[in-house]
C-alpha cells in the first residue's frame, strides 16, 4: 500500500478508519481538524478501569487490546483491535467512566479526538452517528458470541473458532496454507477464549500433530481450514 507524505498524513489514514467509509471530503477535513495523532510504544495502557472517558481513539496503525480485570485477578480480554477501527466511544457517548483497560499491542498510531468536539462532529453529521450505531452493535454481537463460546463449546472448539475468525480478518494465503497475521501470545488467546495457557499450548500441539496447524514460533499457519471449522462447530 502507498504510504502517505508528510503533508496528508493525518488525512490518509483516516481515510482507512471503517467509521468513516463513504463521507465526503468536507467531512474528512472537519475531522482531520478535530484530531491529532499520537505514536504509542507497544505494551502501554490507554487508559484503565475507572478512567475519565474524555477522549475517542482511532486506530492507525498496531493493535490494540480491549480487557478487563475478574475480581480472582485473572484477565479477560474481550477484543483485539486491528487497524481501521474506533474504540473507547462508547463511555464518552454514555458520559462514563471507563469499563475497561485499552493497551496496545505494538508501537502504534493512534488519532485522538477530545470528547466535546467528537459529541459536536455527530451532532452535525448524523450519517456518521448511524455509521457508528452499527459498529456499535457489531462489536456488542461479537462479544455477545465469544460469551456463548465459553458457555456452549469446550476448549478445541473455541481455540479452533478463534483461529477460524482470524483466518477471515487476518489471513493471508501462502503455499501452504493460511498464514495468521497477528502474532498473538498462547497468554493472549487464553485470555481470548477463558482458559489457561497452558491449555493453549497443550491443545495447539494436538492441532499441529493432527495436520490442522504449521507452528513457527509465533507464527501459525492454517493448513486444513475445513477441519477447523468442523471442530469448531463441535459442541
Amino acid at each position: 500500500m502507498e504510504q502517505p507524505s508528510s503533508s496528508t498524513n493525518k488525512l490518509w489514514y483516516l481515510k482507512h478508519i471503517r467509521l468513516f467509509d463513504g463521507i465526503t471530503p468536507s467531512e474528512m477535513q472537519e475531522m482531520e481538524k478535530i484530531t491529532r495523532m499520537e505514536e504509542v510504544k507497544k505494551r502501554q495502557p490507554l487508559y484503565l478501569p475507572g478512567d475519565p472517558s474524555s477522549n475517542v481513539y482511532l486506530l492507525k496503525k498496531g493493535r490494540i487490546k480491549i480487557a478487563n480485570t475478574a475480581p480472582n485477578g485473572k484477565e479477560v480480554t474481550f477484543d483485539i483491535l486491528e487497524p481501521g477501527e474506533v474504540f473507547g466511544e462508547l463511555e464518552v457517548l454514555e458520559d462514563a467512566p471507563r469499563s475497561t483497560s485499552a493497551e496496545t499491542l505494538d508501537d502504534t498510531l493512534i488519532c485522538v479526538i477530545p470528547r466535546k468536539d467528537f459529541d459536536q462532529y455527530l451532532a452535525m453529521h448524523p450519517n456518521v452517528t448511524v455509521k457508528l450505531t452499527k459498529l456499535i452493535s457489531l462489536r456488542l454481537r461479537k462479544i455477545q458470541s465469544r460469551v456463548e463460546d465459553l458457555v456452549f463449546r469446550d476448549v478445541p472448539a473455541r481455540l479452533a473458532h478463534l483461529l477460524v475468525g482470524l483466518s477471515k480478518t487476518d489471513g493471508v494465503e501462502d503455499k501452504q496454507g493460511i498464514r495468521l497475521k497477528a502474532k498473538l501470545t498462547h497468554q493472549e488467546m487464553a485470555n481470548l477464549i477463558g482458559c489457561s495457557r497452558e491449555t493453549v499450548s497443550a491443545t495447539l500441539g494436538q492441532f499441529r500433530d493432527n495436520g490442522l496447524v504449521l507452528m513457527e514460533g509465533r507464527v501459525i499457519t492454517i493448513l486444513k481450514l475445513d477441519a477447523l471449522a468442523h471442530l469448531e462447530s463441535s459442541k
